[in-house]
């Protein structure tokens, strides 16, 4: 595949955006949102994402100049209404509130209703523990995973993330409700590829290795009833507290409908400066971290990573040899920078 570098890409989907009509400094924050997921090697939550968001402003479907209200209801919660911005926005936004709460009263909790799909959670989590803070995040999505039991999707896939400083990178765990995100599956729609049996049932519940049958069917819960236990969870937090859509009533925006998604989020920030010293934190933390990464190993497995610890490696890794882009994603790209009046990515 094309190499690209991280600047480069950078830069072109910022001026994509920016060509839709989203302001300079939103456009920057979006850009940098999706090229750091793809960065990590998260390619499906990453710039992968950019065709489909520029598609909705265009038609109307997202709004590329949200006035994103934050309303204080207590010394350590807020509430936000992203006026149907961007979701990498709206999220950035209401985690930098929880944050600045935290730093106040050592913690602090953002509900979020009218935005749209945010990418990769662990980047607003990351934002956190920057900031020496615990960072905690959820948000609902389309309708992917039944009730346990049941055969008809209800919850979304419905990831929930942490990040935790640490002396030389922080930990970081990103994961879906489901047994695998919904945006594996879409990629694998996209390039006509079969999916691993497991992950998801068709429309009749039945199990299915075609990912298009998928997508009309159902993505199953991670480990069976505890799976759909912690969907619920994060819909009731995401959905139900923050005033936004909930369960089915969430939109997806890879349908036709021109009705705005209605996502809601929930994010949390704490100070643990407040709590302890951090640098006692941050080598406890360390200690624990190094006996886990010396523990015994398995049969074959030369190296016990700690969450997030791939990513950052996969990001090293990308940064010397440059970002890989599909020949189907940048054509994409690449005709949407000519409707926008944007030059195209050299190919």
């Amino acid at each position: 595949m094309p190499m690209f570098s991280e600047q480069n890409i950078f830069a072109f989907c910022k001026e994509l955006l920016k060509g839709a009509g989203v302001p300079d400094e939103d456009a920057s924050i979006v850009a940098n949102v999706l090229v750091d997921t793809s960065m990590e090697g998260i390619d499906t939550h990453g710039i992968s994402r950019l065709p489909i968001y520029l598609t909705r402003i265009q038609n109307g479907r997202i709004n590329p100049r949200p006035t994103i209200k934050v309303n204080g209801t207590a010394p350590s919660l807020a509430n936000v209404d992203g006026d149907n911005g961007l979701g990498q926005l709206v999220a950035v936004r209401s985690m930098q509130s929880a944050i600045n709460l935290a730093g106040e009263t050592g913690v602090g909790a953002v509900a979020v209703k009218h935005s749209n799909h945010y990418g990769a959670s662990s980047y607003y989590c990351k934002m956190a523990s920057s900031s020496g803070m615990i960072g905690m995040a959820f948000t609902n999505t389309p309708s992917g995973i039944p009730p346990w039991g049941g055969k008809k999707a209800y919850f979304g896939t419905n990831p929930i993330a942490f990040a935790f400083p640490g002396k030389d990178q922080p930990v970081v765990i990103d994961m879906s409700s489901s047994t695998v995100a919904r945006g594996n599956i879409i990629m694998a729609a996209k390039e006509g590829n079969p999916i691993p049996e497991g992950w998801a049932i068709d429309s009749e519940g039945l199990p299915t290795t075609d990912a298009k049958a998928a997508l009309e069917g159902a993505v199953l819960p991670m480990a069976g009833p505890k799976g759909y236990a912690m969907a619920l969870a994060v819909e009731i937090l995401s959905g139900i507290l923050s005033g936004s859509a909930y369960g089915p009533r969430v939109g997806w925006i890879y349908d036709e409908s021109t009705e705005p998604v209605d996502i809601g989020h929930f994010f949390i920030a704490i100070d643990i400066g407040k709590m302890m010293n951090l640098s006692d934190f941050l080598s406890r933390l360390d200690h624990m971290a190094g006996e886990i990464k010396s523990s015994p190993k398995a049969t074959g497995v030369e190296e016990i990573y700690l969450p997030g610890e791939r990513r950052t490696i996969n990001a090293q890794k990308r940064k010397t040899a440059g970002l890989p882009i599909s020949d189907q994603l940048l054509s994409e790209l690449n005709g949407l920078a000519r409707d926008l009046g944007v030059n195209p990515l050299a190919e």
